[in-house]
C-alpha cells in the first residue's frame, strides 16, 4: 500500500469514527481537542446565533477556525467546502450566500456525508448540497464556483499540490480561497511526519508556510495571506499553528 493509500485509509478509519460519535453525542473534541489537545486551537469564533438559526452546535466542528466568516461570503455566491465533515461550515455558507446561492460540500466519507445531510434536513436547509469524493479531484466543472473554503483538512491530504491546483480550477476568475488549517511553524521529527496516527490528527501532514505559499502561487493564486491565530508546543516533535489563508484566483 503506498504512502498515499495509507493516510486516506487512516483518515477515514478516524473520521468514520467520528460521525458516529457526532450522530450519538453531538459533540467530540474533534481536529482540534484531539490533535493540539489544547482549547487555543479551536479559536472557531461562530456566533451562537448562526448556529441556532441552523440548529446546531459548536462541537459539530472538527476544524481549527471559522472560514465562513473568513470568507466573507455574499447572497448569490456559490461556495465550496473542502472536507465538508459534519456540514456546519457549508450549511452556515448556505444561510449567507442566500438567496440566489448555492453551498456545496465535499467529503470522501460515507458516515459524515450521512449525518451532513440529516442535519441540512434537521436545519431545512435546501440551497445545500453534499457531494462524495476526494478534494484531490473535486466533482464539480471548472470555473463553477466564486468561494472555495476548508477547516482542517487540506493538511490531511498527501498531495496538497493537487488540491490546490484543483480549488484553483474550480474558482471562477477573481474567485476566493479562504481556508482554516494547520501549518508547521517548527520543524516536527521524522518519526511525527510517518505516524499515521499523527496524519489522521492533523500533526503530521503540516507543512512550513513558506512551502503552503509556494504551492499557492504556483497554482495561479494571488494576494496570498497568512494569519496565524493560535500556536502549539509539541514536546520533541516541534511546532504547529492554526492558521487562516487567504488568496485570490488571478
Amino acid at each position: 500500500m503506498s504512502m498515499d493509500s495509507k493516510v486516506k485509509w487512516a483518515v477515514t478509519e478516524r473520521y468514520s469514527r467520528l460521525a458516529k460519535e457526532l450522530a450519538v453525542l453531538n459533540e467530540s473534541q474533534g481536529c482540534c481537542g484531539g490533535s493540539c489537545g489544547d482549547d487555543s486551537c479551536c479559536d472557531s469564533n461562530y456566533s451562537a446565533e448562526e448556529l441556532g438559526q441552523i440548529g446546531l452546535g459548536e462541537s459539530v466542528s472538527l476544524g481549527c477556525g471559522n472560514p465562513t466568516a473568513l470568507a466573507e461570503l455574499k447572497p448569490g455566491e456559490v461556495v465550496l467546502d473542502l472536507g465538508s465533515g459534519a456540514g456546519l461550515d457549508v450549511l452556515l455558507s448556505a444561510r449567507r450566500v442566500s438567496p440566489g446561492g448555492h453551498a456545496y460540500g465535499l467529503d470522501m466519507t460515507d458516515e459524515m456525508l450521512e449525518l451532513a445531510n440529516r442535519n441540512r434536513e434537521r436545519a431545512g436547509v435546501e440551497n445545500a448540497t453534499f457531494l462524495k469524493g476526494s478534494i484531490e479531484e473535486i466533482p464539480l466543472p471548472e470555473a463553477s464556483v466564486d468561494v472555495v473554503i476548508s477547516n482542517c483538512v487540506i493538511n490531511l491530504a498527501e498531495d496538497k499540490s493537487a488540491v490546490i491546483r484543483e480549488a484553483h480550477r474550480v474558482l471562477r476568475p477573481g474567485g476566493r480561497f479562504a481556508v482554516a488549517d494547520m501549518v508547521e511553524l517548527e520543524a516536527l521529527s521524522a518519526d511525527v511526519k510517518k505516524r499515521l496516527d499523527s496524519w489522521a490528527g492533523c500533526i503530521a501532514g503540516t507543512i512550513p508556510i513558506d512551502d503552503y505559499r509556494a504551492k499557492l502561487e504556483a497554482a495561479g493564486f494571488v494576494d496570498v495571506d497568512f494569519e496565524v491565530h493560535s500556536t502549539q508546543q509539541l514536546p520533541g516533535t516541534g511546532k504547529v499553528g492554526s492558521a487562516y489563508i487567504r488568496a485570490r484566483r488571478g
